[in-house]
């Protein structure tokens, strides 16, 4: 998540850039990333670079790969558009008083993009952790693998098991995306007064 908020920051700067093959590159990586599915991006690094490339990645590894790739690409999404959703006026009254380039983006567009990113920022963090679960299929042990592991032991001891263990795997994950999007909605509370 971190890199991916970081290359995403950058990249999103980039999105908005004046060079039109620039903004072509950077439209091309974005459709790529929305057009593939994480789980297909996934099975393409692990086994394809594999095949393909000799190199034997490790399932984490891969997984940090492709989730920085997609949530690079998202990030960056989310900052042209709160970019773009700045008013002209605001760099122009910046300019009429005198401000630099630098200042006017640093001083006024920079507070302002922040304020409109961080509620979509967190939803795209929530669904991170999320889509995390499909990193079990290229054999990363994980906590939907290893619920499945102690629900596999114990079907005959405990019929009912899968309904707690998945109900525990639910709760773990309700407890790390809870407070995305109580931060999420106490932002948006802030950034409405």
């Amino acid at each position: 998540m971190a890199l991916s908020v970081v290359l995403g920051i950058f990249l999103g700067m980039l999105m908005n850039s004046k060079k039109k093959w620039v903004q072509a590159v950077c439209r091309i990586y974005l459709e790529i990333v929305r057009i593939m599915p994480q789980l297909v991006l996934l099975f393409l690094v692990y086994f394809g670079a594999a095949k393909h490339l000799g190199i034997n990645l490790s399932g984490e590894a891969s997984a940090i790969i492709v989730f920085t790739f997609w949530g690079t690409a998202e990030m960056g999404d989310l900052v042209r558009s709160a970019l773009i959703s700045i008013p002209k006026h605001q760099y122009e009254s910046g300019y009429a008083l005198g401000m630099t380039e630098k200042q006017v983006f640093f001083q006024i567009i920079i507070p302002q993009t922040v304020r409109r990113l961080l509620p979509s920022m967190m939803n795209l963090l929530t669904r991170m952790v999320k889509t995390t679960s499909l990193v079990v299929l290229i054999g990363v042990v994980e906590v939907v693998k290893v619920g499945k592991q102690i629900i596999d032991a114990s079907r005959f001891t405990a019929p009912s098991a899968a309904f707690w263990v998945y109900g525990m795997i639910f709760l773990l994950y309700f407890a790390v995306c809870f407070p995305f999007s109580r931060a999420a909605a106490v932002l948006e509370r802030k950034l409405r007064a």
